[in-house]
This record gives C-alpha cells, sequence and structure tokens, in this order.
C-alpha cells in the first residue's frame, strides 16, 4: 500500500493558503480518484483501500510526525511507500519538484516527520510557493489571483503524478514527470 499524506494546517482560516498546499493537492487527488478522505483517526483523516492511502494530519504543521509515525505503524506501511506533499519557498511560484530523499530544508512539517520517522528516506513532492521576508505571514497568506491560477495548473500535474506513483516505482513517476512539473 502506498501512503500519499499532503501537509497543512486544519481549519477554515488556513484553507488556500500557501502552507497549506499538501492539502489542497490530497483533495484533488481525492476527488479525481472519487474517494472521500472520510476516516477520523491518529488525529488525522484519511481515505484507505488495499493500494493507497490518501491522508492529511490534522495536528498542524509542526507536529505532522505524530500523524505519520501512528498511521504508518498501524497499516505496516514501509518507508519506502510513503510520500509527501509539502509547500517549498525555494521553488518559484509554477514549480514542482520530486525527490527520493532528502533533508527538510526548513520546512518544519518535513523535519518533524523526519525525527518521528528516524529517516530522510522519505519520497517528497515540493511545490513551490516563491519567497518572501516576511516568512510566517507569507506561508500562511494566500496566493494572489493570478498565483493561484498557476498552481491549479500545478495541482493537477503534480495529482497526475501522484496517479502514476500508486501503481509504479518513484524512479519511473521522477523521470515521466519531472520535466512537466
Amino acid at each position: 500500500m502506498k501512503l500519499i499524506i499532503g501537509l497543512g494546517n486544519p481549519g477554515a482560516e488556513y484553507e488556500k493558503t500557501r502552507h497549506n498546499i499538501g492539502f489542497m493537492v490530497i483533495d484533488r487527488l481525492a476527488k479525481k480518484l472519487d474517494v472521500k478522505l472520510d476516516e477520523k483517526k491518529f488525529n488525522g483523516t484519511y481515505y484507505k483501500d488495499n493500494e493507497i492511502c490518501l491522508a492529511k494530519p490534522l495536528t498542524y504543521m509542526n507536529k505532522s510526525g505524530d500523524f505519520v509515525r501512528s498511521i504508518k505503524d498501524y497499516y505496516d506501511i514501509p518507508e519506502d511507500n510513503i510520500l509527501v506533499i509539502y509547500d517549498d519557498m525555494d521553488l518559484i511560484v509554477g514549480k514542482a519538484s520530486i525527490k527520493q530523499k532528502g533533508s527538510a530544508g526548513g520546512h518544519n512539517g518535513m523535519k518533524d516527520i523526519i525525527q518521528k520517522l528516524g529517516t530522510d528516506q522519505i519520497k517528497r513532492v515540493k511545490i513551490g510557493i516563491g519567497r518572501s521576508e516576511h516568512v510566517i505571514d507569507y506561508v500562511l497568506g494566500k496566493f494572489s489571483h493570478n498565483d493561484f491560477e498557476i498552481i491549479d495548473k500545478v495541482i493537477d500535474n503534480v495529482c497526475e503524478a501522484l496517479i502514476s506513483f500508486i501503481g509504479n516505482d518513484i524512479r519511473y513517476v521522477m523521470n515521466k514527470y519531472s520535466n512537466k512539473l
């Protein structure tokens, strides 16, 4: 089973903010797959069948690792089958990157996941949100209309790659989609 997790913060005040891009991807992916994230456990919400588990931690960004660790252990999902989606200030709006492993790169949600799982060998899709001097206000702010139009297309492309990941190895997905993201 593949575990695909989108990072974000719960609550209406965080909807459609830059920091919630992971939640937006999971919501769109669930819609494309015609499934609902209606399971609630481990302080998160998710959908699970025999092939996939789509999930959103409701622990707030900086504690995402607690949820990931709990769901991974409960369903006995190997680290190699986990993929995390989150925002990246080092990528410009409109760009996304698929990685097999790596550091948290300053992202506190990913940092907590790496710490709680005890490995940086976690697959991830990083979606560019651009950078600002006012980090907290920026990541918790909403996209401009123009940026949202760009992000909407990126989310669709990322969903295509994630659907491919369900039945394929990450290297295949990287080879097929890296130039499209």
